[in-house]
């Protein structure tokens, strides 16, 4: 089939198949022709490469115009390609993982660089080595030598050396001394973590963050508390073995991590025991049940938290530090 001849210079216009008149514009048949066929067949004086609803223009106009329509270009590039080894951690959206941690408190941004290109520095368990990449600090997870760092100020923690005679709430409906009135009013919403009973001093730690807090209060993650216990002296060699050993308490046996004297003189003891486990009163129980009543009892220890001379009634906010070394005493 022969495609239609541009109008001008006086050109004829060529028959369609079988005598009959070509088609006309807008479908119409010409003088005495009749109607294209509907479906089954090709339009009439339509040829692979023209542009639909137009008439064709010969070989060489089809050619220029196929060769005018460009292809779109490919969209830039937001970021380089996520370096990490064994996971995709790179987000185009966030930020320089050097200026993150220079942010957290890592280093000056050359170091937190050098951090990154020795291997030292893993996003979400997998180790970065390119200074290209980005992160999203409210998402993933970052550690350096295996210290979490975060720039999350809405988080707090605050230790609190809580004295005798404090309840270990943050609010009681008796009115009595608690929590709440060593730190003050707070905007945030401040738990516990652990208690300590009435008549028990020391290492207590308020924050509102969720993830430590259940972590470093549950068993299986093994924090351990340290206690130092005055007692009547002496105290017998054995007692530290009993204590390892086990001691059988109404809710089932207890046992320590480690127990050693710290002081005795005639008719008193200062002992420390070490234990993971958080039963009610047990330190207390335990010694107790072996023949020595605790007379004062504190808590100088939770985890690698220490309490050193922070005097009763007071607190202060942790270190960037001491935050870091709880979450890495809890895997996180």
């Amino acid at each position: 089939m022969s495609p239609t001849a541009p109008r001008g210079g006086g050109g004829r216009r060529q028959g369609g198949p079988g005598g009959r008149p070509a088609q006309g514009r807008g479908g119409k048949p010409g003088s005495g022709g009749k109607p294209a066929r509907a479906g089954g067949g090709k339009p009439f004086g339509k040829r692979a490469g023209d542009q639909p609803g137009k008439r064709s223009a010969g070989r060489g106009a089809a050619r220029r115009m196929t060769d005018d329509i460009k292809p779109a270009p490919a969209p830039p590039r937001r970021g380089p390609a996520p370096a990490a080894r064994g996971g995709d951690v790179h987000d185009p959206e966030g930020v320089r993982l050097q200026k993150f941690l220079a942010q957290a408190g890592a280093g000056s941004r050359r170091t937190c660089e050098e951090m990154i290109t020795a291997g030292r520095v893993t996003v979400d368990d997998q180790v970065v080595t390119e200074l290209g990449v980005r992160i999203d600090p409210a998402r993933q997870v970052v550690h350096v030598d295996g210290l979490r760092f975060s720039v999350d100020d809405q988080l707090v923690y605050i230790m609190v050396n809580k004295p005798k005679g404090v309840v270990s709430t943050m609010f009681d409906e008796q009115d009595r001394l608690n929590l709440a009135d060593m730190v003050g009013p707070r905007e945030e919403r401040l738990f516990h973590v652990g208690r300590l009973d009435l008549d028990t001093e020391g290492l207590i730690l308020l924050t509102n963050d969720g993830a430590l807090a259940h972590r470093l209060q549950h068993p299986s993650f093994g924090v351990q508390k340290t206690y130092l216990a005055e007692v009547r002296g002496p105290v017998k060699r054995e007692l530290g073995k009993n204590l390892r050993t086990g001691v059988e308490l109404d809710d089932g046996p207890a046992t320590v991590d480690s127990f050693r004297l710290v002081d005795s003189k005639p008719g008193y003891a200062l002992v420390e025991v070490v234990l993971h486990e958080g039963r009610k009163h047990v330190v207390r129980r335990m010694l107790d049940a072996e023949g020595y009543p605790v007379l004062k009892l504190v808590r100088t220890q939770m985890g690698p938290l220490v309490l050193g001379d922070l005097k009763p009634g007071r607190n202060r906010r942790l270190t960037r530090g001491e935050v870091q070394q709880l979450m890495a005493a809890v895997g996180l």
